[in-house]
């Protein structure tokens, strides 16, 4: 199982349920490439359960999240954010709130890492600063 690839499909549904509104049971058939490889990009089983967890999970809670999200922005409104942004800040703050058992300094590498590939070049500034603001309040430093 690969944690990066279910994270990666994850952020991918996310973004597509934010974009189309799809219903979730379609969201979790993950049938769309992941990455510019299709066929690297499939994932298995455990990869695709991991990533169906994230998606649920975070549209389960999405106005907790959100409003974890918006007490966090200084100068921002929600509204204006990105929208590769907010599926990536979304499961992340999903994964510190209701995943204790992934270590939150994880979650926030895996999101960095995402945005780095596909944000914009100051994505990735932008989202671990929102994470590390949360991951102190909600996890201690």
């Amino acid at each position: 199982m690969s944690r990066r690839k279910g994270r990666i499909a994850a952020f991918q549904a996310l973004y597509a349920w934010e974009a189309t509104a799809a219903p979730l049971d379609e969201l979790l058939e993950f049938n769309w490439p992941q990455t510019a490889e299709a066929e690297e990009s499939k994932i298995n089983a455990g990869t695709k359960t991991f990533a169906s967890l994230l998606v649920a999970g975070t549209i389960e809670n999405i106005k907790i999240i959100d409003e974890k999200i918006k007490e966090n922005l200084q100068h921002w409104d929600f509204s204006r954010l990105k929208r590769v942004d907010v599926a990536i800040l979304r499961i992340s703050v999903y994964s510190l709130l209701f995943q204790p058992d992934i270590p939150p300094q994880v979650v926030m590498e895996e999101a960095v890492k995402i945005s780095i590939e596909y944000g914009e070049d100051e994505s990735f500034r932008f989202i671990n600063g929102i994470l590390n603001t949360i991951k102190e309040k909600v996890c201690g430093k």
